[in-house]
Parts: structure tokens; sequence; C-alpha cells
């Protein structure tokens, strides 16, 4: 009998010479292989040739008569498209750690704010302390052992307790996942390793920051320096409004009512997922003006190069090159530390640090946004860090503010 190009229905039923028969182009990899069989009658099984996570594999589909032809070819192209998904077919679909990641990221993402970094932090803080693990493990087979060994690796769990922290919460997001999916019943990252996992606490490292009288020397040193125009507006825009270094670097014009004074952060930026306000002092509109004039006025209003978002570490690495012990975000708790000592009033401060209130009850009531009383707050804030550095602080003598 010819050797066909492509199987046929009847041929399959008819075949007797041993071999290796495949289906052609657009087969998906799909062969018949006949073989004689101990007891002098021949054998037909499918079979499958795939290339899964870069090796080359056979995947039995069945054997003839039980599995037609059509059944086989139906299998071999379901078995295709869960490669091309990035999974294993041979795993009866229950995907891999290290898949079940990707899935979860791609749930989570339109949750996040554009520009945040959220992505790029769960896939890396999982790659580098999960991963190596467990990674190749079916989520179905993982257990609160893999778990531990995980967090107490290199004394990770005590020398980096809130790093470790959130690699355990991230485990415990992938593995409700896979509980959700009916892949497994139980979060080996939850209850069940608490009271395994050591209690003894490590003092919380917080952000950098400056004592309020040395952030205009700070903001001179950078503004005599020979960096990208933008990033100094940037970081000088960061201080005067006490935003968060994401909301700085995305911002753009049309977010900015430049006759009342004030920028509209919208819901997407901000970490409250709220709408945020922002009152602009003389201070920050004098850097808006100087962002124009080196800019187009559209757009970015603080682009890096080739009219790209400044990078999340640029504001960073100025601030050290410079050799301020500071990071970016610690100028917040500098400006809150100022609020206090200062006589702000404590829903004021928090306000202007788009703060949300906690409490339930309170949070009912608290309905206005203070944007004029955080409007003077701002401007003498604005006013304080115009004095010459080293002065003391300008502490007026009405504190209703």
């Amino acid at each position: 009998m010819k050797r066909p190009k492509k199987l046929s229905a009847a041929f399959v039923k008819t075949v007797k010479r041993p071999g290796r028969y495949g289906d052609g182009r657009g087969g998906f990899g799909l062969s018949l292989l006949v073989k004689p069989t101990t007891t002098g009658r021949l054998s037909k099984t499918w079979s499958q040739r795939l290339r899964i996570h870069g090796h080359p594999v056979n995947v039995g589909l069945g054997a003839y008569p039980v599995v037609t032809l059509a059944e086989a070819r139906e299998k071999a192209l379901k078995n295709r498209r869960t490669v091309a998904q990035g999974r294993d077919p041979r795993s009866g679909g229950t995907p891999t750690f290290a898949e079940a990641i990707e899935t979860v990221i791609a749930i989570h993402r339109p949750s996040w704010r554009s520009g945040s970094r959220y992505e790029a932090q769960w896939r890396g803080t999982l790659r580098r302390y999960a991963v190596p693990r467990f990674g190749d493990k079916r989520v179905n087979e993982i257990t609160t052992a893999d778990v531990m060994r995980a967090l107490l690796a290199d004394d990770f769990w005590n020398q980096k307790r809130v790093t470790a922290r959130v690699v355990r919460q991230r485990i415990g997001a992938v593995m409700k996942w896979a509980v959700a999916q009916g892949y497994r019943e139980d979060n080996p990252a939850g209850d069940a390793i608490s009271a395994a996992l050591p209690k003894n606490g490590v003092r919380v490292r917080h952000q950098r920051a400056l004592p309020h009288g040395d952030v205009a020397a700070a903001l001179e040193r950078v503004r005599a320096s020979e960096a990208l125009p933008s990033t100094k507006l940037a970081l000088e825009m960061l201080v005067l409004t006490a935003c968060r270094s994401g909301e700085v670097r995305m911002a753009r014009w049309p977010e900015f009512d430049l006759e009342s004074a004030v920028w509209t952060i919208p819901e997407d930026r901000t970490k409250s997922a709220r709408e945020h306000r922002v009152p602009l002092s003389s201070g920050a509109l004098k850097v808006l003006d100087q962002a124009k004039a080196i800019g187009n006025g559209d757009g970015l209003v603080f682009p890096g190069r080739r009219m790209r978002p400044l990078g999340d570490a640029t504001m960073s690495l100025l601030l050290r090159r410079f050799g301020i012990p500071c990071v970016p975000h610690g100028m917040r708790s500098s400006f809150r530390d100022w609020c206090s000592e200062t006589g702000v009033r404590r829903e004021v401060a928090e306000a202007a640090l788009a703060h949300v209130v906690k409490n339930k009850v309170e949070a009912a009531y608290a309905r206005s946004d203070l944007l004029e009383s955080r409007r003077e707050v701002m401007e003498r804030w604005s006013e304080y860090l115009r004095k010459e550095p080293g002065n003391p602080p300008l502490i007026p003598d009405d504190r209703s503010w």
C-alpha cells in the first residue's frame, strides 16, 4: 500500500505494513504507529511529536480503533493549543507554579495603576525566591514543606522579614487561584505554616528621609547639578506637592488647571484608586512654567530622553549621585514632620498626602478633601523651602490651617 501524504480513515483501517505514518502538513505532529504484537496481530497507536519547554517529546493519544482518526486529530489540535499557551498537555492541563504566576499576574494587571511596578515586583520576587524551589511543580503537587523551604532558605524569613512576608502573600495568591480553579483544595502558604515560622520580629526599616530643615539645601544642590532638567524639575515638583514618585513622573499637561492652580491626578494613577486634587503653590506653578519652557506643553510634563516617562529609579539615582541621604518617597515624610512641628491639623496633613481614612466611621463623615485648607499649607511649605538653608522653621502665628 502506497504511503499517503495525509492520513485517511480508510487507510488507517486497512494498513497492515508496520511503520510510522504521519498526518502530513497541518497534522500538528500526529502520526499512526503500526507494529506487530507478540500474538502476531497488529497494534495501531496514535502519537504526537511536540516541543514542550524547548524539548522534543512524543505524547501518546491512545490506540485505534478506540480512538478514531478524527478524535486523534482533535486531541492533537488541543495539545498544540495547550503548548502555545505555555503549558504541558501531559499534565492534564494542570499548570506549573511558574505558569500559574503569569496567569495570576494577567488577572490582576487591569487593577494595577498605569506606570506602577506591581507586575515587575510580583514577577521578580516570585522568580527569585519561589520559582527556583518549586516553580516546575504542578500547583496541585506543592506542599507546605515546599513553601517553608523557600521562606527559610538562606535565613530569608529572619533576614528579610518584610520581603519574605510579601513573597508568602504572593505565593498564597497563586495558590488561592489554584483552589478557585479546582486544581487543589488548600493553600499551602496559608495558616498551616503560620505556627511553624519564627516569630521573633525584625525591626521595620522605614524609607530614608531628610529632616525637613535640610530639604531646601538638598533642592539647591540638585538645582545646581548638570542633571537632565526635567528630572530636576520633577524632583522639585515631588517635594513641593508631597506627591508620590509615579504620580509626578507620569503627570500629563491635561491634568493641570493652571488658572485655578489645581492638579487633578486621575484615580488610575493614585495608590488609593481615588481622584486626588493637589493645590498648586506659587513654587509649584513656577516649576510648571519652567517645565513648559523646556517642553512643548503637551503630553508628559516631565519627559525623559526620547520623550518617554522618567524611569522609576531616576530620582533616587539623582539623590544618591549628589550624596543626599534620602529617597524620593522620604520627602513625603519630611513634609509630614514639618506639618507636625508647625501645628498643621492632622486631617489636613493626611489629606495632603492622599492618605485614606482607615476608620470606617470617620471616613463616612470625612467627605471633604479640604482643598482650600491644603492650599494654604502647601503655600507655607513652598515659602519654607525658599528660606535660606539652616534658618529656623517658619511657624506662623495663626495655626488654624
